[in-house]
């Protein structure tokens, strides 16, 4: 009898599953006291030798913020801590056992950077920002003819090859033609399922790529941006060229006509977009964005000329397209950016860390906007070091409460559906067996995806799709055909091999701790888990069983920390 049907027919006694759940819940404390101070053992994952100035400027402009709010910081996270952190944000899941074992064994001072380097290197890393990317552009669900092969294979190609962010924008912006032969305009043709103008594709644009919410202004002036009405619709001019054509075919077997492929044409489109105010009047809005001007006549392409803009600095200031993706990222790693929200970035709603956010926004452009040296600049500040535990001196950092984010320790965040995915392979291994392709491993993991999105009753690709523990997303943890096989003993699993050879008890125990949670259980908990242990008397993989089942429905196992 299998784990879940034990479960559900309630075999498993409050000494077994359940109780052991309980027993591991406590994992994640973020009111913990803290007595060190940051910096305390270790070594930051420091950049190239180039990069120290930056880092310093960064970690001082963080640490003024501590200062001027008369906080403490926490003290620097354990290797545990940090390098499952590490792993979640820069290739979506946790390590593997013996990805754990390695990292807490090596005594090189360096270990974290060389980590770091050796991450982005990583086809997982490749994968995981594939993910993130392709839901911004055309959300989890995907929408009717868009291809998410497609848009998954230009990110793809782009994050491998580490190709410019600027490139990748334009490419965007800017694309036309079959939405596989050019994944690119998938983003383009999930932004035009409704024949709206460009509206949508013009909100998204700005919001995606330029850190804007304008999507407001297409009825009225901003109550509190600069944006106006006029903006909006000069804006959108640069999209009136656009067209999308589906395309079908005869299918023989039914004799029906269905859908083959979507692309998206060039059309002629001159002179200017007429709008109506608030008053009744009609406007006329040109293509026009920061001032500059393009010319509206027959034979230009305005978003060719629409990408050059947004790609230029304006008045000595980084190009928006760089703030926006340095705001983007910070918040990626640290849970909040220098803006809440993240996309909505301007004079009204002012940064937490304006120095930092443009002198890391004009070293990005400087890059050649180089993706993954952003990302080591943010991973090597002192703060990305930190513990997610906080204490009194430091309780008024709390974000989640409608503060100023000021860093002094890390945030919790939760899992994205696809890292916990991801994760609970990897905690059982399953990662080893059943190789595919790229393109049948994905398919498993939209299947998977499907059932995730129900749970939390939303499809929406913004944050709707992070564990934050209702009831209908735990139930689906306890019970899903994942947690199942994650947590098999037939011959073959992971539990079957790890806990069937010779060995104590207390070294299983770690094990199943370093496999789920990343870390080495504490004598109390190996105390309680040896406890729970004898009661299944003969049946002891059936309590390894359990135990593994209890940990990785822990809150400890879903949370990033």
């Amino acid at each position: 009898m299998d784990l879940r049907t034990r479960i559900l027919r309630g075999v498993c006694s409050t000494a077994s599953a359940v109780m052991l759940l309980i027993l591991v819940s406590a994992g994640v404390s973020a009111d913990e006291s803290v007595v060190s101070k940051p910096g305390a053992g270790g070594e930051s994952a420091a950049g190239a030798a180039g990069d120290v100035s930056l880092s310093e400027f960064i970690d001082q402009q963080i640490r003024q913020g501590w200062t001027d709010n008369e906080i403490e910081a926490s003290p620097q996270a354990p290797d545990e801590e940090w390098v499952r952190r590490v792993y979640l944000d820069l290739v979506g899941r946790i390590p593997t056992l013996a990805e754990v074992r390695s990292f807490l064994d090596d005594k090189n001072p360096r270990k974290r950077s060389l980590l770091v380097d050796s991450l982005l290197e990583n086809e997982d890393y490749v994968r995981h920002f594939t993910t993130i990317w392709s839901n911004n552009s055309i959300g989890r669900a995907t929408p009717q003819r868009v291809s998410r092969i497609g848009m998954e294979k230009f990110y793809r190609e782009a994050f491998a090859k580490n190709r410019p962010w600027n490139e990748i924008v334009v490419d965007i912006v800017t694309a036309a033609g079959h939405y596989e032969e050019n994944g690119a305009v998938n983003y383009i043709l999930a932004q035009m399922q409704m024949p709206d103008e460009g509206v949508q594709l013009t909100a998204m644009t700005t919001r995606l790529f330029l850190g804007l919410q304008v999507q407001c202004t297409q009825c009225h002036n901003h109550p509190f941006n600069k944006w106006q009405q006029d903006q909006f619709w000069e804006f959108n001019s640069f999209f009136r060229q656009v067209r999308k054509e589906d395309h079908r075919k005869l299918d023989p077997k039914t004799g029906q006509m269905v859908d083959d492929y979507s692309e998206v044409v060039w059309q002629e489109f001159t002179g200017p977009v007429y709008f109506e105010k608030r008053s009744g009047m009609m406007q006329v809005a040109f293509p026009r964005f920061q001032g500059h001007e393009v010319d509206p006549g027959p034979g230009v392409d305005r978003r060719v000329e629409l990408a050059k803009l947004i790609t230029e600095p304006v008045e000595n200031e980084p190009p928006q397209i760089a703030q926006a993706m340095v705001n983007r990222m910070w918040s990626h790693f640290f849970g909040y950016g220098f803006t809440r929200p993240v996309d909505d970035m301007g004079p009204h709603n002012p940064p937490s860390h304006p120095e930092l956010l443009a002198r890391l926004s004009k070293e990005f452009a400087a890059s050649n906007y180089d993706v993954k040296q952003l990302i080591r600049w943010i991973v090597s500040t002192e703060a990305y070091q930190l513990t997610s535990q906080y204490g009194e001196k430091n309780k008024i950092d709390d974000p989640a409460a409608g503060e100023m984010p000021l860093f002094s320790h890390m945030y919790l965040k939760s899992m994205q559906a696809e890292q916990l995915y991801d994760s609970l392979i990897v905690a059982s291994n399953a990662h080893q067996s059943g190789n595919g392709s790229w393109s049948a491993q994905e398919d498993q993991r939209r299947r998977w995806m499907q059932q995730f999105v129900v749970a939390f009753d939303n499809d929406e690709n913004d944050e709707s799709t992070t564990f934050n523990g209702t009831i209908p997303q735990a139930l689906m943890m306890m019970n899903s055909e994942l947690i199942e096989k994650a947590c098999s003993v037939e011959r073959g699993s992971f539990l079957f091999e790890e806990m069937s050879k010779p060995g104590a008890d207390t070294q299983k125990i770690t094990d199943l701790y370093l496999a789920a949670l990343s870390r080495k259980p504490t004598k109390p908990e190996i105390s309680k888990m040896q406890k729970a242990l004898a009661k299944y008397g003969p049946a002891k993989l059936n309590g390894y069983q359990d135990m593994f089942w209890a940990l990785l429905n822990s809150n400890e196992f879903v949370f990033v920390h």
